[in-house]
């Protein structure tokens, strides 16, 4: 039992090795930016187009107090098309990731109550990059180094 713990450890100190965080965080960052702009993508035609469903969604099923169906279609479209290519290239990557988990947030309280398991995936891919930044493998890196 003891060799198979200290292969066991042995393999985990490796991989720490081999494995970056720049890469981890490069994988989180383009992980979510994808399910964010792919949902964005769904909500519009051509660039920035937004279709009668998506407003007609936003009237009957995403609603949200206090913002005008149309207003938080507007805010959506526009959030779920820029804020994943901030975090693609990885420039503010902690305020994208925040307005994204707010984002998330919004729509599990709100629209989505009982689909937690998909937002906690979410939001498991977005607080590393807001804890830690975009990595050394961004924007937001390469900038820093001024």
């Amino acid at each position: 039992m003891t060799s198979i713990i200290a292969a066991y450890d042995r393999t985990a100190r490796w991989l720490t090795g081999v494995i970056p965080d720049a890469l981890l965080l490069l994988a989180a960052r383009l992980g979510i930016a994808a399910v964010f702009f792919m949902s964005g993508r769904t909500k519009v035609d051509g660039i920035l187009h937004i279709t009668d469903s998506t407003y007609e969604l936003f009237r009957s099923e995403y609603t949200v107090p206090l913002l005008s169906p149309s207003l938080a279609a507007h805010l959506t479209v526009y959030a779920e098309h820029s804020l994943p290519l901030l975090l693609a290239v990885g420039w503010l990557t902690r305020p994208a990731a925040l307005a994204l988990l707010g984002m998330t947030a919004v729509i599990e309280i709100f629209v989505y109550p009982d689909a937690w398991p998909t937002h906690l995936s979410w939001a498991g891919l977005l607080l590393p990059l807001i804890a830690r930044g975009g990595g050394a493998w961004s924007l937001d890196r390469l900038f820093d180094r001024k």
